[in-house]
């Protein structure tokens, strides 16, 4: 426990999430009702699917019963249940935990983003932060790009692992790797230039000019936000290569973006991310056996 981490209030703990379960409904967070269903809001089970814990720490949480929840396991629940700022905040101090500062690069995912994002769970599509860091993605973006919502430490971010982790590179084709390489590195510099005081920046830099000669070089053309190209070249180990287009949602309040890969119906392309679509649900399937 930290220096500033009080007491947990159970009771309230238990009330409030209990609350905030009831009034989500199937739909709200890309589920199925299904025709039995008697339950007020959400199951516990779903919740805890959600935010990928067991569903027997969620019945303890509501019972105030369970120790205190680390402050991954508060925003893996305030994602689940769809969360404000405020709500997320006020979840954290009655688990004792201080709120997140609150910073110009949020890794709270947009209520909003997340609703668009439940409705698109047939579609390949991601929440990123302004940093590149992945929040949130549907089972097909999992097909497409991997589970990027894993990593922990800097490796949460896109251009960390693209110069640290070159093997990550292999999602795109290789020809297009070099262009892909000096766009994420764009879009950090015009990060760091209107975020200097966020040390997550800083340190991000620091560690590539360190450890990284070919980000050291990429750096050094001093591009700025370079425009993405409309459609992608993604190399899939079992489909082969798909060339989609990508729709880009910015979220104003707090620049998370939602990216969105489509093809044109009838075209080969569709063809795969259908293929895509049912490999992702065999994957799926598989991880919860």
């Amino acid at each position: 426990m930290r220096d500033d981490d009080g007491p947990v209030d159970r009771s309230e703990l238990a009330d409030f999430l209990r609350s905030r379960r009831e009034q989500l409904q199937p739909e709200d967070v890309g589920l199925s009702r299904g025709p039995r269903r008697r339950t007020s809001g959400l199951r516990r089970e779903e919740v805890a699917q959600l935010a990928g814990m067991s569903p027997d720490y969620v019945n303890r949480l509501e019972q105030g019963r369970a120790p205190q929840p680390s402050e991954q396991l508060l925003t893996a629940l305030a994602r689940a249940l769809r969360l404000d700022d405020a709500e997320r905040d006020h979840l954290f101090a009655l688990a004792g935990h201080r709120p997140p500062a609150r910073t110009a690069i949020s890794d709270h995912v947009a209520p909003g983003l997340l609703r668009i994002l439940d409705r698109l769970h047939d579609t390949p599509a991601e929440v990123l932060s302004r940093l590149g860091e992945t929040l949130a993605q549907t089972p097909p973006a999992r097909a497409l790009l991997g589970d990027r919502t894993g990593w922990t430490g800097l490796a949460r971010y896109n251009v960390y692992r693209w110069y640290l982790h070159p093997e990550t590179r292999d999602v795109y084709v290789r020809e297009d790797q070099p262009e892909h390489g000096r766009l994420f590195t764009a879009e950090l510099r015009a990060v760091s230039s209107d975020s200097i005081s966020d040390p997550r920046v800083r340190e991000l830099v620091a560690v590539l000019h360190r450890d990284s000669g070919e980000f050291r070089e990429v750096w050094a053309q001093h591009e700025v936000a370079a425009k993405h190209p409309r459609s992608k070249r993604f190399q899939h180990p079992e489909i082969g290569t798909l060339t989609l287009d990508c729709q880009t949602l910015v979220d104003t309040d707090t620049q998370q973006v939602l990216l969105v890969f489509t093809a044109a119906p009838g075209t080969e392309d569709a063809q795969k991310l259908d293929l895509l679509r049912v490999i992702g649900t065999q994957q799926l399937s598989e991880a919860r056996s």
